[in-house]
C-alpha cells in the first residue's frame, strides 16, 4: 500500500492500572476511533500483566485467545489493524513490572533485540508496520552523549533494526522531550551513526515542540529518515536546565515540574499551540511522506471527545493538505 494512513493511539484511554482492562472498553474505544475516521490503532508496550491486556503479545493472547482474536475484533470494529507498537527497552518483560535494559550497555543488546522481535512478530500478525522505540535514557541520567556512547547506541539499534526487518517491520527511534538526545545535537548524531536502511525516525510533533524545537524544521532536516509520525500539540516548553532536573520523568513529566504544568499534550487543532499543523502537513506532502500518521492526545480527560475532535480536524484540514503525498512518492508505506 502507498500513501498516508491515519491511526489513533490508545494511550489516552489507559490512564490507570485498572482503567482499560475489559474487552467492552476496548471495543468502545475501537469503534470511537473508527467512526472518527481512523483506520488503525497504536499500542504501547507495558508489563503489568492482566492489568495491561494490550501491553504485550502474551497478554493479548490471554484476553483474546490469540493475536488473530484481537485482529478479528479490530476488523469487526471497522479498523484495518494495529499500526504500530511503542516499546521502551527500559521496561522489563522477563518479570512483571520488572526493570528492562539500557541500550547504552552492549551486553543488553541481545535481550533488547529478542524483546523487539517479540513485538515485531506480533505487529506483523496484527497488520502493523512500525516498531517505535525509545532509543536512550533521559538527559538527567546520562548528560550529553559523547561519540563512544552514540556509537554504542547505534550498534544496538542497527542490530535491532536488522532483526525486526526480518518480520517485515520497520524500526523508528522516538525522540521524547526529556531524552539525552536533546543535548549536543544528539538526535542528528545518532541518526548519522545508524544504517538508514535499518533505523528510521518516529517524529512526535509535541515531544519535539516541548523540547524547544520546531517540528517542521526537524522533519525537513530528517525527512529521508522519518518512518512514522505521531501528531499532537503542546503549549509549554522544557529547556535543557529543566530536563536535567533529577528524576525528571516523575517531577517534570508526571508532576508538571516547578511550574506545575497540568497537561503537556493536546489534540491537534488550529487553536494556537506550539505546533503549526498546516505547515507540518504541507511539508509532509512536499517530501512525499508515505506511512502512518498516528494522532495522540495523551492525558486527555475525555478520550472519546478528543478522538472525535481530532478526527474532524484530520478529515477537514490535514488530510486534504497531505493528500498530495501519495502522488509525489511511489514508496511503500513506512519507507518514506
Amino acid at each position: 500500500m502507498t500513501g498516508i494512513r491515519w491511526g489513533y493511539a490508545l494511550n489516552q484511554w489507559d490512564t490507570n492500572i485498572d482503567a482499560f482492562v475489559r474487552k467492552r472498553d476496548h471495543e468502545r474505544a475501537f469503534k470511537t476511533i473508527s467512526i472518527s475516521g481512523f483506520s488503525g490503532v497504536e499500542l504501547t508496550a507495558e508489563s503489568f500483566g492482566p492489568w495491561e491486556p494490550l501491553g504485550s503479545p502474551e497478554q493479548i493472547a490471554n484476553l483474546y485467545g490469540s493475536l488473530d482474536g484481537l485482529r478479528r475484533v479490530l476488523t469487526e470494529c471497522a479498523l484495518d489493524g494495529v499500526s504500530s507498537y511503542v516499546y521502551d527497552p527500559f521496561i522489563g518483560f522477563d518479570v512483571e513490572m520488572g526493570r528492562g535494559h539500557d541500550p547504552l550497555d552492549p551486553e543488553a543488546a541481545p535481550r533488547i533485540t529478542a524483546t523487539a522481535v517479540w513485538f515485531a512478530e506480533a505487529l506483523a500478525a496484527l497488520g502493523g508496520e512500525v516498531l517505535v522505540v525509545r532509543p536512550c535514557g533521559s538527559a538527567w541520567q546520562t548528560g550529553a552523549l559523547d561519540d563512544d556512547r552514540i556509537a554504542a547506541l547505534a550498534a544496538c539499534w542497527n542490530t535491532v533494526g536488522a532483526a525486526v526487518a526480518a518480520a517485515g517491520v520497520s524500526l523508528a527511534l522516538h525522540f521524547d522531550f526529556l531524552s539525552a538526545l536533546r543535548l549536543d545535537d544528539g538526535l542528528a548524531r545518532l541518526l548519522d551513526a545508524t544504517d538508514p536502511e535499518l533505523v528510521g525516525l518516529a517524529l512526535d510533533t509535541a515531544e519535539v515542540a516541548v523540547a524547544g524545537l520546531d517540528p517542521v524544521a526537524v522533519f525537513e532536516r530528517h525527512a529521508d529518515r522519518v518512518r512514522h509520525v505521531q501528531l499532537k500539540d503542546a503549549r509549554d516548553v522544557v529547556d535543557d536546565a529543566e530536563a536535567l532536573t533529577p528524576h525528571a520523568e516523575q517531577f517534570v513529566r508526571t508532576e508538571g515540574g516547578a511550574r506545575r504544568v497540568e497537561r503537556w499534550f493536546f489534540e491537534p487543532t488550529d487553536e494556537g499551540g506550539l505546533v503549526d499543523f498546516e505547515s507540518f502537513a504541507g511539508s509532509l506532502a512536499r517530501h512525499g511522506y508515505t506511512g502512518w500518521i498516528v494522532v495522540e492526545s495523551d492525558q486527555s480527560p475525555h478520550p472519546a471527545e478528543s478522538a472525535m475532535v481530532s478526527g474532524w480536524y484530520v478529515q477537514n484540514v490535514l488530510a486534504p493538505l497531505t493528500s498530495a503525498a501519495g502522488e509525489l512518492s511511489g514508496s511503500a508505506v513506512g519507507k518514506a
